[in-house]
């Protein structure tokens, strides 16, 4: 079932939220009844729920699963022998990692729109990149950790990868001063997750009293707050700090998951994410699970039409957000616009599962 190649050629931020509803509608209705053909635990869902995929009007009503689901269960609505990769997320050790199930369709589609979000924010042209990470996480290229997901994800849109960690995840200065050397009147792209620019660059940069310069450097950021938090580091002053030590004011960080690989959220130049045209979030109230407005905070649900191969083109997160805005973000891009504001408290998820049983 691959994606209508019209709608991959679609501008991912020219279309108005109701031009942008009319055609997601249709797709995500497709998407839902096929998962309920060809899955047998999203079928019991959706019967459980009594729903008539037919009967669906509006995005808001489209049936959806708990994120959680997949480190429990291995949904999947293609048979084994067309799977192609298969993605974990990441975790602490112990703990359950959800697995998404890739056939080449859906992994082909995924690359695609990645491609097309990231080329709205850094050009056609591949910029010499730094990997903030080590060259192991991406060793085994059927598997993939969320962590190596997002760097195999973004590494055709570099060229001179040039990893900043070693293995132990110790700074590797030798790497980083030849890549400064060589590229510091150049134009360049550092990537890596939040928590570990944080804890393995910058701190380490501050303890060494070290700053590189690399101001005329974009840094893509993604894997959220939720540890830094802990110690009071917010978007504000991650930004802040990146200027400091590595002299880079364009620092972007981007909202995306395992469980839904291709449709990130990218942050625009005025601070907000952004739903391209091939997914969208509703904000739904913490305990009835009703959708709510603008300005107010809830639980973020996430819709694609990307994912064929399993079920996850309709998932409630375990994040909270807020919509700010719609068609009206100063950036010029339509839809929708949001942010995150934490992770859900385990007592909250509870509070969610109860609601959903």
């Amino acid at each position: 079932m691959p994606l209508d190649q019209n709608y991959l050629s679609l501008p991912i931020y020219k279309f108005e939220k109701n031009q942008k509803d009319e055609f997601l509608l249709n797709s995500l209705k497709n998407l839902s009844q096929f998962h309920f053909n060809k899955c047998k635990e999203y079928r019991k869902i959706i019967q459980s729920k009594n729903i008539n995929i037919k009967k669906i009007n509006d995005i808001k009503e489209l049936p959806y699963i708990p994120v959680s689901l997949f480190k429990n269960y291995s949904l999947k609505s293609i048979p084994d022998q067309e799977i192609f990769k298969t993605l974990f997320s990441s975790g602490t050790t112990g703990q359950n990692l959800s697995k998404i199930f890739l056939d080449k369709s859906t992994a082909n589609n995924q690359s695609i729109v990645l491609v097309k979000i990231l080329q709205d924010l850094l050009g056609k042209s591949r910029l010499p990149m730094l990997i903030v990470d080590h060259p192991y996480v991406v060793k085994d290229r059927s598997s993939f950790s969320a962590r190596g997901a997002g760097i195999v994800g973004l590494y055709s849109f570099g060229h001179s990868h040039t990893y900043a960690l070693n293995e132990d995840m110790s700074l590797n200065l030798s790497n980083i001063n030849k890549f400064v050397d060589k590229f510091s009147n150049t134009p360049t792209l550092i990537i890596g997750f939040t928590f570990i620019i944080w804890k393995y660059l910058i701190k380490v940069l501050e303890e060494k009293k070290l700053n590189l310069n690399l101001n005329n450097s974009l840094v893509l950021h993604s894997g959220g707050w939720k540890k830094l938090s802990d110690i009071s580091v917010n978007n504000d002053f991650f930004k802040s700090s990146i200027k400091k030590f590595l002299g880079i004011k364009k620092v972007h960080n981007y909202y995306g998951m395992v469980e839904q690989v291709g449709s990130i959220f990218v942050e625009c130049e005025e601070g907000y994410l952004h739903p391209p045209i091939f997914s969208d979030i509703i904000i739904r109230d913490k305990i009835s699970l009703k959708q709510i407005g603008i300005n107010k905070v809830g639980i973020i649900q996430v819709v694609s039409c990307l994912p064929k191969s399993y079920p996850g083109h309709s998932l409630l997160t375990e994040d909270l957000g807020t919509i700010h805005g719609i068609d009206n973000c100063k950036c010029g891009r339509k839809g929708k616009y949001f942010s995150i504001k934490r992770r859900l408290k385990k007592s909250e998820l509870r509070g969610c599962s109860d609601t959903q049983s």
